[in-house]
């Protein structure tokens, strides 16, 4: 079985392309060059150019190809529909130019993916890794919601020929069990995938290997992340954004935190026989870029010692 490693800009802390202290984005690729990835993500809409050729140049310099591209925003309002149908566009006119992994003999969908992940409601935000505090969608707000990721989805498959996944996200109006359950039987199968995420799920009181097995026949993609367990239970008794928290390095790298990746191996190469990609993250505050590059390589190590393959 192969399952290969590739990563994401969040590690260099490029999760808001406003951020003021965000690591140039050619920086961002020869580290990931330098760390041994073959693949990357492009990070938020914004970050990387949107100029095929500019990028594509980049990215072939560092023998990097890309794995997925993301929409990371407001998927409930109405009114930021055009904007979520714009991004799909230039998201995926770019990703699909770009160069390809090679796809795996029993990969479920070909890679680029566009990861989907609802973002940008404070109310949310605050209440990230509590499910019982954390106030849930009307059911028309809700209905709104899938609605446009399905409309995401069917446009980005039927126009472009890529496989929308949608990331369930710490933080957003998809973050929780019945959230989740309730997302797979509103979003059929046929429509969009899941991406999910070890640290995401944990983060918000879940078991990431009893969900990565429970929700397997609707995982497409997945995401790596460790936890720090001590600067998690310090973040849980405060009010704090789920960004913030992750400044105060919740998440560490893959294998010096309480995940048991020993046994994600297990599962995914021997149980499952999962073959495509796992995407390394590790959000941080970017003014402390300096250290990815050593952190990511640490991930990296560890993984393959398990059998992961770079």
């Amino acid at each position: 079985m192969t399952i290969n490693i590739s990563g994401a800009p969040c590690c260099w802390g490029v999760d808001d392309p406003k951020n003021p202290y965000l690591p140039d984005w050619k920086n961002v690729l020869r580290e990931a060059y330098l760390a041994g990835f073959t693949g990357i993500e492009t990070g938020p809409y914004g970050y990387l150019p949107l100029d095929t050729s500019v990028l594509k140049e980049e990215l072939e310099k560092n023998e990097l190809t890309i794995v997925a591209g993301t929409i990371f925003d407001d998927l409930v309002s109405v009114a930021n529909l055009p904007n979520l149908l714009q991004q799909v566009d230039d998201i995926c006119s770019l990703i699909t130019q770009m160069p390809q992994e090679q796809e795996q003999d029993n990969q479920k969908f070909k890679t680029p993916y566009l990861v989907v992940i609802d973002w940008g409601h404070d109310e949310r935000d605050y209440a990230a890794g509590h499910p019982e505090q954390a106030q849930r969608l009307s059911d028309e707000a809700w209905d709104n919601m899938i609605s446009h990721i399905t409309q995401i989805a069917n446009k980005a498959a039927q126009e472009y020929g890529v496989r929308a996944v949608v990331h369930p996200h710490a933080g957003g109006y998809i973050e929780f069990s019945d959230e989740i359950l309730k997302l797979m039987e509103d979003i059929p199968y046929e429509v969009a995938g899941l991406c999910l995420d070890t640290g995401h799920l944990l983060y918000s009181k879940m078991d990431p290997i009893e969900w990565l097995e429970k929700l397997y026949h609707r995982v497409d993609y997945i995401h790596f992340k460790d936890i720090d367990i001590d600067v998690y239970r310090q973040v849980m008794n405060k009010k704090i954004r789920f960004f913030d928290a992750c400044a105060e390095n919740v998440m560490c790298p893959i294998g010096e935190g309480v995940i048991d990746y020993k046994e994600i191996y297990e599962l995914l190469a021997v149980r499952l026989k999962y073959e495509g990609f796992i995407t390394i993250e590790q959000e941080r505050d970017p003014r402390n870029a300096g250290s990815s590059l050593a952190d990511v390589k640490k991930s990296v190590a560890f993984l393959e010692e398990l059998g992961f393959n770079k």
